[in-house]
C-alpha cells in the first residue's frame, strides 16, 4: 500500500457502523424491543423501506440521522402494519442511533488519523442529507469533497460514482485506496477503474464473493486496522 496517496472512503456501513450491515444492526434492535417476527419478514420490511426512501423524497436536506431513523423505522412498521406498537419504533430508533454514537468513539479517530496523512473523498449512497450528517457526527472536516448519490444522480454500483472520486482527488486510480464494506457495490466497481481497495468484512446481509479477477487488495475485519496498512506511508 506504500503507493497510496488518497482515499475514497464509503459511509453507510464501513464508517458508521464499522462493516456491520445496516439491516444487521436494525435487526438486532427489531429482537431487543421485543418484536414477535421471522427474520425474513423483517428483510422485506427493510428492503421496502430502501426502496422507499430511494424513490421518494422523505428525507429531507436538512434531516438529521436521528430524524433519518425515525423516518426509516416508520416505513417498516406501515409495512408491518400491526406488528409493532410506537414503543417499539422509537426503541428501535433511539437504539440504532446509540450504536452509531459508540461505533464512531472508534471509528471517528481513524478517519481523522488519516485525513491528517491523505486527501480523503467520501463516496456514498445516501438520501441527500450526508453533509448534515457529517456535521452531526463531527466528520465533516475530514473530507474534501462529499459525493453523494441522490444529488449527482448516480447510484453504486455504478463505477461512474467513484470515477467522480478520483477526479476531485485529482489522482491516478492506482494511488487511490477505496475503502467500504460492500464487495459487490464499493470493491469491485472500484477495481475496474484500477483503485486499490480494502474490503471491511464485517457482518454481512448476504455472502459476497470476490470476483477472480478483481480481487481486494486487502481484507479488514476493523477500521482500526487501517492505519497499519497503510503506516509504511505516514
Amino acid at each position: 500500500m506504500n503507493t497510496v496517496k488518497g482515499i475514497i472512503f464509503d459511509y453507510g456501513g464501513t464508517i458508521d457502523t464499522n462493516g456491520v450491515h445496516w439491516a444487521e444492526v436494525i435487526w438486532e434492535q427489531y429482537k431487543l424491543a421485543g418484536v414477535d417476527i421471522e427474520k425474513q419478514l423483517f428483510r422485506e420490511a427493510y428492503v421496502h423501506g430502501e426502496r422507499t426512501l430511494a424513490k421518494h423524497p422523505i428525507i429531507e436536506p436538512n434531516d438529521t440521522f436521528h430524524t433519518l431513523l425515525i423516518k426509516k423505522i416508520a416505513i417498516h412498521a406501515s409495512y408491518l402494519n400491526d406488528k409493532m406498537n410506537t414503543t417499539q419504533e422509537s426503541s428501535i430508533a433511539e437504539g440504532c442511533y446509540k450504536k452509531v454514537l459508540h461505533t464512531l468513539k472508534t471509528t471517528r479517530n481513524v478517519v481523522e488519523r488519516l485525513s491528517q496523512h491523505y486527501p480523503m473523498v467520501l463516496v456514498t449512497n445516501f438520501y441527500g442529507n450526508m453533509n448534515i450528517v457529517l456535521k452531526e457526527f463531527s466528520l465533516e472536516d475530514f473530507f474534501s469533497t462529499i459525493i453523494e448519490s441522490s444529488l449527482v444522480g448516480i447510484r453504486k454500483p455504478d463505477p461512474a460514482l467513484f470515477a467522480l472520486g478520483t477526479n476531485a482527488l485529482n489522482l491516478n486510480p492506482d494511488e487511490i485506496l477505496v475503502v467500504g464494506d460492500s464487495y459487490k457495490k464499493d470493491i469491485y466497481p472500484a477495481s475496474t477503474l484500477g483503485c486499490r481497495t480494502a474490503w471491511l468484512k464485517g457482518l454481512c446481509w448476504e455472502e459476497e464473493i470476490p470476483a477472480p479477477n478483481a480481487e481486494p487488495d486487502a481484507i479488514i475485519k476493523s477500521l482500526e486496522e487501517l492505519p497499519y496498512l497503510l503506516q509504511d506511508n505516514y
